[in-house]
């Protein structure tokens, strides 16, 4: 798997586009009751995924290196890698659509679809590659019963 650039630097990239759109795109704001409580939350849930997702693969004793997926020892299937292939990254989606809320333009919604698309082309794809390389059979069978995002 080629150099890649870290998810949290890309999140943070994406982050960035949706704050010059909603500086300079005089079009799209909105607002409805709760929207604040409602990134609070979204953020809140996107930490704890990360959080969630980074104390398994340590329990593991494998790597959570995402540049480096050769390293991987053991191939985490429990607890919240139940649910989906991919809490990291789908905590990075909440906390991005946190942000589009507090910021209040719909276009945001687009750079966050952006930012899944990224993700999903430059970062999960040659990851499942190694993966399957590493796991084989096993890894098969946990990309059947477990979705990549939710």
């Amino acid at each position: 798997m080629e150099m890649k650039v870290p998810p949290a630097v890309i999140m943070l990239v994406f982050g960035g586009l949706m704050y010059v759109l909603d500086r300079f795109l005089p079009v799209g704001e909105f607002d409805f009751f709760g929207r604040q409580e409602l990134a609070v939350f979204l953020s809140g849930l996107g930490i704890l995924v990360i959080l969630i997702s980074v104390i398994q693969f340590f329990i593991k004793k494998t790597t959570v290196d995402p540049l480096n997926p050769k390293k991987t020892r053991k191939l985490v299937t429990n607890g919240v890698y139940n649910y989906t292939r991919n809490p990291m990254y789908l905590g990075m989606l909440l906390f991005l659509l946190a942000f589009g809320l507090k910021l209040g333009n719909a276009f945001n919604t687009l750079i966050a679809a952006g930012f899944v698309s990224y993700m999903n082309h430059f970062q999960i794809k040659p990851e499942e590659e190694m993966l399957m390389k590493l796991f084989g059979q096993e890894y098969k069978i946990y990309c059947k019963l477990t979705r990549r995002w939710f």
